[in-house]
């Protein structure tokens, strides 16, 4: 058999950042950090900020649901943000159109809960309205909205009127009829410590079962973090108060148009028109939270092999040997797959699922940051003489279709065998301590071209 050839992994061109540890465990334990994670339909979420900063930057554990790999989503337009930097805000900008998507899921939560539709009207008009408050300058000194318009020179028969305000939360006062409904517009936040179950008294019993249908057929769990236990009014209002359920604040750029010349009307009304855009401030209807989802590999991985990690269904957390039960029944190839997880992570590489070339496992040295994957991983659990009911049987023709596509992609192919004992029984797998009994071997797949095989020995 001839010997694969180790190829060094690729290095990305553009790098952004610096390698920290690897794991999110400290050799002293000065920071070691305690994780949560939850289940949520059969995934294994992080949504705690600290957690998810900890994890990532440890280890590249997981990925951002609304990013391509690190959680960095914001709802920050970056053209807008880059548009108005001389501005010195420190708030999120995005469009008037975007915001009006915001506004319309926000909708589309209250009438699900069982609102009319001049309930949910009134509701968001008086939310979503314009709120100025002083601002700071560079200097510290105070200065009022008004004061923020800049009027300057336009080249396409247009002029910039930039109104900046912002809000501190402490001025809008609510009234009694805002008192009534602040259950309902906590709903709009999607915070996770909010619960849309709320809403008036007299209707509370009939909308909590249609705002739990609703969470379920929709989602909502995860987009916007509903928790369906604490359903009752009291503890609604409470967490409504506290400082993390407090409203997210976004600058909304609007345009209008104006009249810079009246003494020309007659004339020249056309040209006199021009289009003023300005940045108002408003309270986001509907948040998007950033949450780190975590493969079933990757979570077990931090809850038996690291320790960092407690992970719960609903408000209990769960033992390893549960863990372990519950991720072979979601994901009946778990105990194969995680295996290899463990034994690659063991070796320093950095795996991450590899489906989206057709395989289990992708290894990348360091992390996705710093290098392309250089292997392309599938595993299969055998016995002493390697065979078994293998997950994968793979005819020539899908061997050499795989290969190709790995090789394109600038990686190499690599079967990873576990190796079991033959008197292991399904009893022995039903704790992850079967591992301690488990052989790897790994066999790398090249393509053999007969062309080049002839040049190198006519060379020698």
């Amino acid at each position: 058999m001839a010997a694969a050839a180790f190829h060094p992994p690729r290095r990305k061109r553009r790098v952004f950042e610096s390698y920290e540890s690897p794991f999110p465990v400290e050799v002293g334990g000065k920071d070691f950090r305690m994780c949560r994670a939850e289940i949520l339909l059969n995934n294994v979420i992080v949504t705690n900020p600290e957690d998810i900063k900890q994890l990532y930057n440890k280890g590249y554990f997981g990925k951002g649901i609304l990013s391509r790999s690190r959680p960095v989503y914001s709802i920050s337009d970056p053209s807008l943000v880059s548009k108005w930097q001389g501005a010195n805000i420190n708030m999120p900008i995005i469009t008037a159109k975007k915001y009006q998507y915001h506004v319309q899921w926000a909708k589309s939560v209250l009438q699900e809960q069982g609102l009319d539709g001049c309930s949910v009207t009134k509701i968001l008009e008086n939310y979503t309205k314009p709120l100025e408050l002083p601002l700071l300058e560079e200097d510290g000194a105070k200065r009022t909205a008004a004061s923020c318009n800049r009027m300057g020179p336009s080249t396409e028969n247009t002029e910039l009127s930039r109104q900046l305000s912002a809000d501190t939360g402490n001025v809008v006062d609510p009234s009694a009829e805002d008192e009534d409904n602040g259950c309902k517009k906590a709903c709009l936040e999607g915070d996770p410590a909010f619960d849309p179950v709320c809403g008036p008294k007299q209707e509370q019993s009939d909308l909590k079962e249609k705002a739990e249908v609703s969470c379920q057929e929709h989602g909502f769990l995860a987009h916007c973090g509903c928790k369906a236990e604490e359903s009752t009014e009291q503890k609604s209002c409470a967490m409504m108060k506290s400082k993390e359920c407090a409203p997210e604040y976004v600058l909304v750029q609007e345009e209008e148009e104006c009249s810079v010349c009246p003494e020309d009307e007659t004339a020249h009304g056309q040209e006199s028109l021009v289009k003023k855009e300005k940045l108002v401030c408003r309270r986001n209807p509907f948040r998007i939270f950033e949450y780190l989802q975590l493969s079933l590999e990757e979570a077990f991985f931090l809850v038996y092999a690291l320790g960092c990690l407690s992970i719960y269904y609903g408000e209990e957390p769960l033992t390893i040997l549960k863990l372990w039960e519950v991720f072979s029944e979601v994901k009946p190839d778990f105990k194969t797959t995680y295996m290899a997880y463990h034994y690659f992570r063991s070796k320093g590489w950095v795996p991450k699922v590899g489906l989206k070339y057709g395989t289990d496992l992708l290894l990348y040295r360091k992390g996705p940051p710093f290098y392309h994957a250089s292997y392309s991983v599938i595993a299969e659990l055998v016995d002493d003489n390697f065979e078994g009911s293998l997950r994968r049987p793979l005819s020539w023709k899908t061997l050499s279709g795989l290969n190709r596509t790995t090789a394109n992609a600038s990686k190499e192919l690599m079967l990873c065998y576990l190796i079991k004992p033959s008197d292991m029984t399904e009893k022995d797998m039903s704790t992850p301590e079967c591992m301690k009994r488990i052989k790897v071997q790994e066999l790398i797949v090249t393509r053999w071209v007969s062309s080049r095989e002839r040049c190198e020995k006519e060379e020698l």
